[in-house]
């Protein structure tokens, strides 16, 4: 079976934005200094490297080329963040709001594309970005959890 062009550039997408979140988190864990934040912050960042790299693998599988980097927006987003954390009071809190927009662009991305009912995605796809949205959903409950403890 091989992807059609609409799946293959929808899970482009995704790559792009797992890049984007995986620098996201890099920049956010070298700003914290809360030690069980800065855990959680590098413990996204490992698991963001983990999710591109079976993205990349399973476009692969069904024939197509993965893309190489993040994207415009994530950059600006990352700039965004190191200038707010600079004017913010609490740094850790809003480098925890900042993980949670974030978190939800990324779990809106992947419910539309688990949720397109024109595309047919392999069960293979389907079950790693079912696990992949889980995990984010997962780590944007646990930044709650710590925004309301820094708070």
């Amino acid at each position: 079976m091989t992807y059609s062009e609409k799946i293959s550039q929808k899970l482009n997408d995704l790559l792009e934005k797992t890049y984007d979140a995986e620098s996201g988190y890099k920049l956010a864990a070298e700003k914290v200094t809360v030690p069980a934040v800065h855990r959680f912050l590098n413990d996204k960042v490992q698991q963001r490297f983990d999710f591109g790299q079976a993205l990349k693998a399973e476009i692969e599988d069904y024939g197509q080329l993965p893309d190489k980097g993040g994207s415009t927006k994530g950059a600006l987003h990352r700039t965004w963040m190191n200038l707010a954390t600079t004017l913010s009071g609490n740094e850790t809190e809003r480098i925890l709001e900042e993980v949670e927009r974030g978190e939800k662009e990324s779990l809106e991305a992947y419910n539309d594309i688990l949720g397109d009912k024109e595309l047919t995605l392999p069960p293979s796809t389907r079950n790693l970005l079912s696990k992949q949205r889980d995990a984010i959903q997962a780590a944007l409950n646990t930044a709650r959890v710590y925004e309301e403890l820094v708070s």
